[in-house]
């Protein structure tokens, strides 16, 4: 593959995700376009990329000769329009709001072809919603990347009831080309495949916290040290094969009625939230994060995902382009 010869794909907002996003699509041979409302994101894009770069290169999964013609891939503009400007592939990483999404979308469309494709990172909102006041909805699809979006493999592909199949299958056919792991979901619906199933177990989280059965801490080890560790080798359904499923069946009837059910967040969790303390990007939430704990715990969070990256998906990881 010739990175040079593919065409330019763009990428609208270039923060927490979109920056990971711009770096996999220039680590895999494309010319990537981006945009920002933001200066700083503007500024700071090549730079943030080269730190993520700088840690693949530390567990070995590119060469450090692979860093700067990654970075020269990545160009910056002042405007959406010109950020937009040839491209066949739109990736939307901006604020998880919904009428700014439709705003987006609605506006974009005058500065790319008929059949360029746009893609909504959207986390929650179906492709019917975010695509409500566009002129082609046919050419629209949610792309839900995971963060650190550079690093986990999984990206859910969710057309919506207006999405051309063929969208759907050049969506799936680029992931696939750059190294993801990108999986159709075949119906709309909100939270899509893993964040209703996140949302389950948060919900079960949340509740034994608040009920004192256990720390943070505790909870924490414990769930690395079972389901994690599990769910890091094989999914879900082959853990309930394995297991048998005349015992999961019986272990479902006798747990179902006593585990939450609840729609309202849990007072101890709630109280954090309403003091203005929303986790790491506050420097406190279940833990607390002074700026140099932070940083130290990025890193190491970040090299454990790559470590997992290298040994169980390193088959499907993209050959990066030099």
């Amino acid at each position: 593959m010739v990175g040079e010869t593919l065409a330019p794909v763009a990428v609208l907002g270039l923060g927490t995700m979109g920056h990971g996003i711009a770096q996999t699509f220039a680590l895999a041979g494309y010319p990537v376009r981006g945009f920002d409302a933001h200066p700083a994101a503007r500024a700071s894009l090549v730079d943030r990329v080269r730190r993520n770069l700088q840690d693949f290169v530390a567990v070995g999964i590119i060469e450090p000769d692979v860093i700067e013609p990654a970075l020269a891939r990545l160009s910056v503009f002042e405007t959406e329009a010109e950020a937009l400007r040839g491209t066949w592939f739109v990736t939307e990483a901006v604020q998880e709001d919904l009428a700014v999404k439709q705003e987006l979308f609605a506006r974009i469309e005058a500065f790319v072809d008929d059949d360029t494709i746009l893609a909504s990172n959207s986390s929650t909102f179906p492709m019917s919603q975010s695509a409500a006041r566009m002129r082609r909805p046919q050419r629209a699809i949610v792309t839900h990347w995971f963060n650190p979006p550079h690093i986990v493999p999984t990206v859910e592909v969710v057309p919506g009831p207006q999405t051309h199949e063929s969208v759907t299958e050049r969506t799936l056919a680029v992931l696939r080309q750059i190294g993801k792991l990108a999986i159709p979901i075949r119906k709309e619906l909100p939270g899509f495949l893993v964040n209703r199933v996140q949302i389950a177990v948060m919900r079960e989280v949340w509740d034994l916290l608040d009920r004192g059965v256990a720390s943070v801490e505790e909870i924490d080890a414990a769930i690395r040290g079972s389901m994690g560790f599990r769910l890091a080798a094989i999914g879900p359904l082959e853990v309930h094969d394995f297991g048998g499923l005349d015992v999961q069946t019986a272990v479902f009837r006798n747990l179902a009625p006593e585990i939450r059910s609840s729609t309202t967040v849990p007072d101890v969790v709630q109280k954090i939230v309403d003091q203005g303390n929303f986790g790491a990007k506050t420097g406190s939430g279940f833990y607390e994060y002074p700026p140099e704990r932070l940083a130290e715990r990025r890193s190491l969070r970040d090299r454990k995902f790559l470590e997992l990256l290298r040994m169980f998906y390193s088959s499907s990881t993209v050959s990066p382009v030099q």
